[in-house]
């Protein structure tokens, strides 16, 4: 559990709420269902507009990574890269088939299976390395679903903020309704804005900081993966994947 994700939104909300509160306002004057209604919703139908399906789902999966990073374990990649190496240059490269079934990744399964099949060392890492794009790539577009959302939240915001101030002009002669139009409209700004700058975006930039990470250690799996394939000495393999982690 990512334990500053959940320490850095708490903190942000109590500010927000302990800063009304301090000021005299009341709690409750922030709770409006309709303006939540505005902007979440707004906000939600702007991004599955612009978002294919599967995009669209993938980035609302990814959103527990915020506070349930995935667990690469690169030292004991690391590990492994190393006791393939080991294995290799005693019993050769077919040695390594064996090992295949245990791999459930199937960008590591694909690597190991090219190097089996004596795949030269720049073809292993030409054909892995666009495997590694594609990833990339997909991962960004699922993440800035986030990123999207925090550029609509504010302006669905402002049109909630509208639609509160025709509210309150359509009853300048009831006066018992103006106050209600009138907390729509300052409420949905604070919804939009809030939402934006405290969730949305923050998401988007620490999905984007996992997926680095994701890279990171599929790049220093394939840099494994050509070392064994160019007879690299164990140890010398070790050093050069250390080097990732720092």
């Amino acid at each position: 559990m990512d334990k500053i994700s959940i320490a850095g939104l708490v903190m942000g909300l109590v500010a927000i709420v302990g800063g009304q509160v301090l000021e005299g306002g009341h709690v409750s004057s922030l709770v409006q269902p309709t303006a939540f209604l505005i902007v979440i919703g707004g906000t939600l139908g702007a991004v599955m507009l612009q978002s294919p399906l599967p995009i669209f789902v993938e980035g609302m999966k990814m959103g527990r990574w915020v506070f349930f990073p995935p667990d690469t374990k690169p030292q004991g990649l690391i590990r492994q890269i190393v006791n393939w190496s080991q294995i290799a240059r005693k019993e050769g490269l077919l040695a390594l088939e064996s090992q295949i079934g245990a791999l459930r990744d199937p960008f590591a399964r694909k690597g190991l299976q090219l190097l089996v099949d004596g795949a030269e060392p720049e073809r292993l890492k030409e054909v892995m390395e666009v495997e590694i794009g594609s990833f990339e790539a997909r991962m960004k577009l699922s993440a800035r679903i986030w990123e999207s959302a925090g550029g609509y939240a504010p302006t669905i915001g402002i049109l909630g903020a509208v639609m509160g101030l025709i509210h309150v002009m359509e009853n300048l002669s009831d006066p018992s309704k103006l106050g209600a139009g009138i907390a729509v409209a300052f409420v949905a700004t604070i919804y939009g804005v809030g939402s934006a700058n405290l969730i949305f975006l923050p998401i988007a930039k620490k999905l984007l900081a996992n997926i680095a990470r994701l890279v990171a250690v599929r790049e220093m799996y394939l840099d494994g993966l050509v070392g064994i394939a160019n007879g690299d000495n164990p140890r010398v393999i070790e050093s050069r994947l250390q080097g990732y982690l720092t």
